[in-house]
């Protein structure tokens, strides 16, 4: 790699002991949620403004010295590893509520703060941020990755949550895209191209979120199937129904069997669904009516409710430790995740095809999934030492790539591209990935900006 040193001393004199070379500190910097190695950057900087994060970008520019966001480090496709050396821009001191507006419903947020913080900050206003991957990210992290989640079938993702943002180019000029507005029809869309594009083209210094009011009544519900399709089949039959469900999440036997290892559930292992109902108390109990009857026709038993606040969350904590649960499976202690996403009629066949592929290939692999919107997650235990395992675990992830395709879907519904999906962009995208290429270029010439991510090498 590259000697970076004196970018690291001219970073020391703008930020003194917030740029940090320590072993330690590096080492944090260098892990991951999976089975990527540890891969530490050179030094890791603390900015607190947008100012700073712009004064670091201008040296290096200067130097040609690579520069990777860093928020809580919860994505599961690498974005985050400073594979080429360089800079980790750590934006954990960037937590400030800048303003809020609550008859617009909207709030202007620096980019280090979680979405769990996030909340509680509006607890008092009677509105909530409703993107929820599971994790405790920073909602920076999520705007570059695109995040979504268990909420997102009601809600969105972070692409319909985001109005406007700040963004720090590579070579420091500072932007503002996107307005407080609901919508605009003025220029390129440079808020959206930033959002999803993975700390490639530009730093997001800023967010201006859509928030939501809190509703009236909520309640949660769990109920099992005989058979895995016809858990799919009852989702897919109550979204074209046109229930508003607020979360309707698939897990299969075997992501049942992690949560009742690593939570201490007893759960049947066989199928389930776990689901969220929000609305009025008369709306709330005539859409758990509705879904009630449609999943009765597809065998369902054991529907449970859970109406208070401890219950639902012990619920969600469950499902949102899915992670760490299909782990509790594995001897490696590690875990290879996959996701993708398939038009929600195509979902049950996506599926089962992911079930008999890990079958046949002699994986541990459980399934869960955001099913409301075709979305849903593979998680294979591993040993990253074992080459036989790992060379499994890649055919399986390809297999099920190819299969989403070829139903007309998506290589990542939430994951990302990062390190594990570059070389499916091509078979997803074709000609459009030279045209994303030159968008690259563009925005960051010396290619500094989170370098050797989202394209397959030339």
């Amino acid at each position: 790699m590259a000697d970076h040193s004196q970018t690291i001393v001219a970073l020391r004199d703008l930020l003194g002991d917030r740029l940090v070379t320590t072993a330690a500190d590096l080492t944090l910097h260098g892990q991951n949620e999976t089975y990527y190695p540890n891969t530490p950057p050179d030094a890791v900087a603390y900015p607190e403004t947008t100012e700073e994060v712009s004064q670091i970008l201008k040296i290096c520019h200067a130097q040609g010295c690579p520069v990777v966001a860093y928020g809580a480090a919860s994505s599961l496709e690498g974005q985050h590893l400073a594979v080429a050396g360089g800079i980790s821009l750590d934006m954990s001191r960037m937590t400030r509520v800048l303003s809020l507006d609550a008859e617009d419903l909207k709030v202007t947020v620096q980019p280090g703060i979680t979405r769990k913080a996030l909340n509680e900050e509006l607890r008092a206003t009677g509105l909530f941020f409703s993107v929820d991957p599971g994790a405790d990210a920073s909602v920076g992290g999520m705007a570059a990755t695109r995040a979504s989640g268990t909420t997102a079938v009601r809600y969105g993702t972070m692409r319909e949550n985001v109005l406007a943002l700040e963004g720090v180019m590579a070579d420091g000029t500072i932007i503002r895209a996107g307005s407080g507005a609901r919508k605009s029809a003025t220029g390129y869309d440079l808020a959206h191209l930033l959002i999803g594009s993975e700390g490639t083209l530009g730093i997001i210094t800023e967010l201006t979120l859509k928030l939501h009011g809190v509703p009236e009544a909520i309640a949660a519900a769990t109920c099992r199937f005989p058979r895995v399709e016809d858990a799919v089949n009852c989702v897919i039959l109550t979204i074209q129904s046109g229930i508003p469900m607020a979360r309707i999440e698939l897990v299969d036997e075997m992501m049942v069997r992690g949560f009742n290892a690593y939570a201490k559930s007893d759960f049947p292992e066989i199928p389930h669904l776990f689901l969220e109902f929000h609305g009025t108390d008369a709306g709330v109990k005539e859409q758990m009516e509705a879904f009630s009857d449609i999943a009765g026709e597809f065998g369902a038993d054991g529907f449970e409710t859970a109406t208070t606040t401890e219950a639902r969350n012990a619920l969600w904590a469950i499902r949102h430790n899915s992670h760490y649960a299909s782990a509790a499976l594995g001897q490696g202690g590690h875990i290879w995740p996959t996701d993708v996403c398939v038009p929600i009629s195509k979902l049950a066949e996506a599926v089962l095809q992911a079930q008999r592929d890990a079958k046949s290939m002699g994986l541990t692999a459980t399934i869960v999934g955001h099913v409301g919107d075709g979305n849903f997650h593979a998680g294979l235990s591993v040993d990253p030492n074992d080459p036989d395992e790992m060379e499994r675990a890649e055919k399986f992830t390809t297999a099920l790539a190819e299969t989403a395709l070829r139903l007309g879907g998506t290589v990542s519904g939430e994951h990302g591209i990062g390190l594990g999906k570059v070389k499916f962009m091509n078979a997803e995208h074709g000609a459009a990935v030279a045209y994303m290429r030159a968008i690259k270029t563009a925005f960051d010439p010396k290619n500094i900006l989170n370098p050797n991510k989202m394209f397959p090498a030339q």
